[in-house]
């Protein structure tokens, strides 16, 4: 079955279950389903190594997994205004799929999560649009159709969705974020049906 790619980093959690959410709304589309895939954790220490099956959650992605999609979901936490480095260190790795042109013409979004209010988000988003824009994907971001754009007083922004987890990483996901991690998810898979 063709599958809506939803691959993302998460160090406190806050990521992965935005990256669930995301998935709700890819799923709720007949023809397409949600694979969530993460990355592992880089090392500064070079000896240092991850088992080839993380302990828990989603399994890690391959450049298959990236490769074969019909779409792409992108999230990371904000790291002072960008992706998180084993994000960037998986997307490091992809020259092969930019010289062979295969994620040209499909589409993606990107989500986040960080500390604050003013923790970087929308750059965090716009720095993981980069790579995808190179490949030669369409960006897909969230239209102020949605009202929780405009109400929201945690995290929103039309460049995807975003969710503001606090200093200690332990405040819930808003409905209202919540409900635009569900809408990205839904506009990425309606769009992949239709380019398809």
């Amino acid at each position: 079955m063709p599958y809506i790619l939803i691959l993302y980093y998460s160090r406190y959690g806050a990521t992965q279950q935005m990256a669930q959410f995301v998935a709700r709304g890819v799923n709720q589309i007949t023809g397409m389903e949600a694979r969530l895939r993460t990355v592992a954790p880089v090392s500064t220490t070079c000896e240092a190594t991850e088992p080839a099956v993380p302990d828990s959650g989603a399994p890690y992605a391959t450049i298959d997994d990236l490769a074969h999609c019909s779409g792409l979901l992108l999230g990371s936490p904000t790291r002072f205004g960008n992706m998180a480095a084993p994000l960037k260190y998986f997307w490091d790795g992809t020259s092969g799929l930019w010289m062979s042109g295969a994620l040209a013409g499909k589409p993606a979004g990107v989500f986040t999560s960080t500390a604050s209010m003013h923790g970087g988000q929308e750059t965090t988003l716009m720095s993981m649009m980069l790579p995808l824009l190179h490949h030669g994907m369409v960006i897909v971001g969230l239209p102020y159709t949605e009202s929780e754009l405009i109400t929201t007083q945690t995290g929103g922004t039309p460049y995807g969705p975003s969710h503001t987890a606090g200093p200690n990483s332990d405040q819930p996901l808003s409905q209202a974020e919540q409900h635009l991690c569900k809408v990205l998810g839904h506009r990425v898979t309606q769009l992949a049906l239709k380019l398809c």
